[in-house]
C-alpha cells in the first residue's frame, strides 16, 4: 500500500481520505481551543513557566504526545555541549525511540528573536533531533536543516501564530503529530515552506508598501514614456489600490460561489452563520483590509509597527500589538455589510463601505489616531 492509499480499494481510499480529513479537522479543533486559552491568560502568563504550563504543554498534547510519559517528553532535557555544560532545552520529544523535536520556551509577552534559539542552535547537532521549535506560548518558530545537514538553520521554514490562526495552519500542523510524523517528508517539504513564507512576506511588503524598483517594473509595463519621479509616485499608490482590487475581487467570486452553493435565501441575512465559534478564521479579505490601513499609516510610522490582530467578532489593528492602542477595526463578519471602525480617545465611529478601497477615504482618521496615539507617550 502507497502511503497515500492510492492502492487502496475505492471503497477503503475513500474511508482513508476521509481519515486523513478527520485528522486535519480534530487538530485544526484543538488548535482553536488552545487559541482560546491563549487569548483568556496571555496578559497574565508573565514567567516562562507559566507560559510552559498554561500554553505550550497543552500543544504538545494536541499534537499527540504525553507529556507525563518521559519517553515521549523529556523536561528540562541536558546535554553538555563543548564548554557548555548543564544547558537545558525546556522539552525533548521522542518518536521511535530517538529525539526528533527540541522546544525552547519564552514568556507570552517576549517576542522572538534568534537569541533566544542559542541552546537550540548547540543541542541541534549534537541530538538526533531534526526540528525545533522556538515559542513563547503564542507564536510558534519551526525550524530544520534545509540550508546544511545538522545545522540548525537561522530563519524557521514555518511561523504560526494564535493571534491570527488559518486554516492552513492546522493542515501544516498536522504533519508534526504523533500519527503523521514522518521526518524525512518534513525536512523534504520544509525547504519548500520556508521558500514560500520568505516569499510571501516579500510580498505582502510589495503590497503594503512597494518598492521602488517593483514600482518601476510595473510602471514599465504599462505606461508609455519615461518614468519620472511623479510617474513612479502615482503608480506606487496604483500599485496598493490595485493589489486590494484584485484581492477584493478574488473574495467576492468566492463569496458569490458560497451564495449560490447555499441558496438565495441566505443572501437577505446581513450575518453570516458561524461555522465554529471557537474558531477565529482571517480571511483575504481582513488581511487586505490590513494591509491598506497599514499602507495609509506608513505615511506616519514605519509599516512593521502595525499589526492585525484577529477576534471573533471583529479584527483589530493595533499600534506596537498593543490592544491599548486600537488604531481601526474592520467589522467584516457581515455578508452584506462591511464597517471600518475608527477611534478618537475611546470612542469608535464605524464606516460603510462599500468595497475595501473605500478605506483610503479613511486617510485623515487613520492618520490623526495614529498621532493621537504616538503623543499619548509624550510626557
Amino acid at each position: 500500500m502507497s502511503a497515500d492509499g492510492a492502492r487502496l480499494p475505492c471503497r477503503l481510499r475513500l474511508s482513508y481520505r476521509c481519515s486523513i480529513r478527520g485528522k486535519a479537522l480534530d487538530i485544526q479543533t484543538k488548535l482553536g481551543e488552545l487559541q482560546k486559552r491563549t487569548m483568556e491568560h496571555r496578559e497574565v502568563l508573565l514567567t516562562e513557566e507559566a507560559a510552559k504550563t498554561a500554553l505550550v504543554m497543552p500543544f504538545i498534547q494536541a499534537l499527540g504526545y504525553d507529556v507525563f510519559n518521559p519517553s515521549e517528553v523529556i523536561p528540562e532535557y541536558t546535554a553538555d555541549v563543548g564548554t557548555k555544560k548543564g544547558e537545558k532545552v525546556d522539552y525533548a520529544i521522542c518518536h521511535g525511540g530517538k529525539i526528533r523535536i527540541l522546544i525552547e520556551c519564552k514568556p507570552s509577552n517576549v517576542a522572538l528573536n534568534l537569541n533566544h534559539a542559542s541552546q537550540l542552535f548547540r543541542y541541534f547537532s549534537v541530538t538526533d533531533a531534526r526540528l525545533a521549535i522556538l515559542t513563547n506560548g503564542v507564536v510558534y518558530q519551526f525550524y530544520s536543516d534545509v540550508e546544511a545537514t545538522n545545522k540548525m538553520d537561522d530563519k524557521p521554514f514555518f511561523t504560526f501564530s494564535m493571534d491570527a490562526l488559518k486554516p492552513t495552519d492546522g493542515r501544516t500542523v498536522e504533519k508534526f503529530t504523533k500519527l503523521s510524523f514522518d521526518i524525512d517528508k518534513i525536512v523534504q517539504e520544509a525547504g519548500l515552506l520556508k521558500l514560500q513564507s520568505l516569499l510571501r512576506k516579500e510580498l505582502e511588503k510589495e503590497m503594503a508598501e512597494p518598492s521602488e524598483e517593483f514600482v518601476r517594473m510595473m510602471a514599465t509595463r504599462v505606461h508609455e514614456g519615461r518614468v519620472t519621479a511623479q510617474v513612479r509616485e502615482n503608480f506606487g499608490k496604483m500599485v496598493v489600490a490595485t493589489f486590494s482590487s484584485i484581492i477584493r475581487d478574488k473574495v467576492n467570486e468566492r463569496l458569490s460561489t458560497a451564495l449560490n452553493a447555499t441558496g438565495p435565501s441566505m443572501t437577505d441575512q446581513d450575518e453570516a452563520p458561524p461555522s465554529d465559534p471557537e474558531i477565529v478564521v482571517t480571511t483575504e479579505e481582513e488581511v487586505s483590509g490590513f494591509h491598506i490601513i497599514q499602507a495609509i499609516a506608513s505615511k506616519v510610522v514605519k509599516p512593521k509597527r502595525i499589526v492585525m490582530r484577529d477576534a471573533q467578532s471583529y479584527c483589530a489593528i493595533l499600534l506596537d500589538d498593543n490592544n491599548r492602542k486600537t488604531i481601526a477595526r474592520l467589522h467584516f463578519n457581515g455578508v452584506t455589510k462591511k464597517y471600518v471602525g475608527t477611534f478618537s480617545d475611546k470612542d469608535e465611529t464605524r464606516h460603510l463601505i462599500g468595497d475595501l478601497t473605500d478605506i483610503y477615504q479613511l486617510s485623515d482618521q487613520i492618520e490623526k489616531r495614529i498621532k493621537e496615539l504616538e503623543g499619548s507617550e509624550k510626557p
